[in-house]
């Protein structure tokens, strides 16, 4: 069967791919691009008919766990847009979002909705709600005019909470107070009305009590959407101005882009530009996310959906980019901005994997999170690898996770790393991502002018009764305090600190959960770099540097950190013929040192009456046999002494 181009029904696809001997993979790789699902006319025909003034686009503002995803469930279900009794978390569609109960990429939906008579036509984003996918959340929050401000009934405002309200209040989104988890019984409404007036300034009469789990008072939440959010303010006579909200690679289409068209119309055949790229594209498709991809005849100002341009790459998909008519540019719509990798880890192929094929998969991943940055390196203890930057520990950990499940492969992760800042003598400026590249302690006399460390505003809450035990973390984490406030009625404290970031991904939630015995909260946002007197302290075995293991520091830990290396490493290094010295060095000068005796032979077993000086000769030689034999003799370590050497270092959610 020869390609043509033709639309057909999902049924037709099927009978043409079971009626072919050929591998239905290879079949649609070869006719694809002629092949696409029927438009639902009676769908765009009912969208066309509803007025800018009746398009509703909104998002969910939440602390972690709140029930964002349950809540948008149910909402999908009240507009039939999915049935009643999916399964849960609808649009957590990853597996590793299902298993950790997060949401990571944000994702989208287009609800019909009929109120007082009229239709509606709302667009859902449900966003992330852990820091670490800040850039998910604030490009999410950019399409809408309004969200719903999320609080549990039993637990109350929490870190991430009041970070992400401020996210959403600085793009002036209204904001609807919704109560959750009322059903509990701990929750505590009246506390929670308290503290949207207090922290928050809104009106806690005009919240909404729900339980999103039991369906129970969900129906009031589209009502209030209707009427406390404004329509989008686009004009549909003017030129194309359309912002590039998210994207993600399909294997067959390529690159597919989720927009907010701001002003003007797009359709399929239409020539557009990126105006941060320049580069220009034919529009191959256009549609709604009903759940699913759905085609249109085009999208129009105030709406969002798909477009896909037929980009292979997704690194052409700039997020917050504005895509506009050739022939007709326009000016850009504010807030493009690179997403910036705040934590960097080597990546090495566990033992026996290889490593293109490891590759390959890494990068397929990659296709879908372009906030991950990967360049290959070279480690003389691991071989080739690669250096990936990501937005947080959460985000690395999850990479690791998805790489695993949806790939099969394994890595091995060294110590995550943050990016430090170098002021040249001739007033130049560098970003140092990976510690080989650090400059040693003679470069850092001559030719050095500062060294910068980046810093972060963690904001953290918890219950009172913890304030001492976590300033006193705080202060141990060389942080400085910027703000204290104890929030109403709840015995609760939110505090501010500045801590460098290099801390804060050392397992710094991981200490604040334990001191807390798992109440407290995180959230942070950058703070900026700050200048510090930071040095590389790396592992020596038997006078080799062991590259992989080495890190960039405060000066003040180095010593601690290096006698706690030698005594770890040595856990995990097999006894030698020959003696073993593990040291831990900042650049020529060693801080610390552990030994690991050599192997001894008996040589002395088969002397029974012999002289002295026969067995004074004996062991005379043996020690001269080992003096050589560690002058030659090479350390083999092992991919597991790595392992569990970096254990204890590997991202945590």
């Amino acid at each position: 069967m020869s390609p043509r181009a033709l639309s057909v029904s999902a049924h037709t696809i099927r009978l043409i791919l079971k009626s072919q001997s050929t591998c239905r993979a290879c079949l649609l790789r070869r006719n694809y691009a002629t092949i696409s699902l029927d438009i639902d006319t009676e769908l765009a025909s009912k969208i066309d008919q509803i007025p800018l003034d009746r398009y509703r686009n909104f998002s969910i503002v939440a602390h972690v766990d709140h029930g964002k995803s349950t809540l948008s469930d149910r909402l999908l279900e009240l507009t039939g847009t999915i049935p009643k009794g999916s399964k849960g978390q609808f649009l957590d569609r990853l597996d590793v979002e299902r298993e950790r109960g997060i949401t990571v990429k944000a994702q989208t939906c287009t609800m019909l909705y009929n109120y007082k008579g009229e239709d509606y036509l709302l667009h859902l984003v449900d966003t992330p709600g852990h820091v670490d996918f800040r850039a998910e959340v604030s490009r999410s929050y950019a399409s809408c005019e309004g969200a719903l401000l999320l609080i549990d009934a039993s637990q109350g405002v929490q870190a991430q909470t009041v970070a992400n309200f401020f996210l959403a209040y600085s793009l002036g989104l209204e904001l609807i107070p919704v109560i959750n988890k009322i059903d509990l019984g701990h929750a505590n409404i009246d506390r929670a009305k308290e503290q949207i007036e207090t922290m928050f300034e809104l009106d806690a009469d005009r919240a909404i009590a729900v339980s999103a789990k039991r369906g129970t008072n969900v129906e009031s939440v589209l009502p209030a959407v209707v009427e406390r959010i404004s329509p989008p303010t686009g004009r549909i006579e003017n030129a194309l101005r359309c912002l590039l909200v998210d994207s993600w690679f399909d294997t067959y289409l390529g690159v597919v882009l989720l927009i907010n068209v701001v002003d003007g119309s797009i359709r399929k055949g239409d020539k557009v530009l990126s105006a941060h790229s320049k580069l220009k594209y034919d529009v191959k498709d256009v549609g709604i996310m009903h759940p699913d991809r759905k085609p249109m005849p085009h999208l129009k100002s105030g709406q969002v959906g798909y477009v896909v341009l037929g980009m292979k790459n997704i690194h052409e998909a700039l997020v917050g980019d504005t895509v506009m008519h050739v022939g007709q540019e326009v000016e850009p719509l504010p807030g493009f901005e690179e997403p910036q990798p705040m934590v960097f880890v080597g990546a090495f192929p566990a033992e026996g994997i290889e490593f293109a094929r490891l590759d390959d998969r890494i990068n397929q991943l990659v296709l879908n999170d372009r906030s991950v940055s990967i360049q290959r390196e070279t480690s003389n203890a691991l071989g080739q690898g690669w250096r990936i930057g990501f937005l947080g520990t959460l985000h690395a950990s999850v990479f690791q996770d998805r790489l695993s499940k949806e790939y099969g492969a394994q890595l091995l992760i060294t110590a995550p790393t943050v990016p430090y800042k170098i002021i040249w003598a001739d007033d130049t400026e560098s970003i140092i991502r990976n510690p080989d590249d650090f400059p040693d302690p003679a470069t850092q006399r001559t030719k050095v002018r500062s060294l910068m460390e980046p810093m972060v505003k963690a904001i953290m809450s918890f219950p009172q009764e913890y304030l001492g035990d976590v300033i006193e973390l705080c202060e141990n984490n060389r942080g400085s305090q910027v703000d204290m406030t104890f929030l109403s009625q709840g015995n609760q404290v939110l505090l501010q600190y500045k801590i460098p970031t290099a801390h804060l991904v050392d397992d710094f939630f991981g200490k604040l959960k334990g001191l807390t015995r798992g109440y407290a909260t995180l959230d942070y946002e950058d703070g900026g770099y700050q200048v510090a007197d930071l040095v590389k302290l790396t592992l020596l075995v038997n006078g080799n540097s062991v590259d992989a293991l080495a890190q960039v520091m405060h000066k003040s830990l180095a010593e601690k950190r290096g006698r706690e290396w030698v005594k770890r490493f040595k856990k995990f290094l097999r006894q030698q013929l020959f003696e073993t010295v593990i040291q831990a060095a900042i650049g020529s000068r060693i801080i610390a040192r552990e030994t690991i005796s050599a192997r001894r032979k008996d040589v002395l077993a088969k002397l029974h009456a012999s002289d002295i000086t026969r067995r004074q000769k004996l062991l005379r030689n043996q020690k001269e046999g080992k003096k050589n034999m560690r002058m030659i003799g090479k350390v083999s370590i092992p991919q597991e002494a790595y392992q569990g050497f970096l254990s204890r270092n590997e991202p945590r959610a």
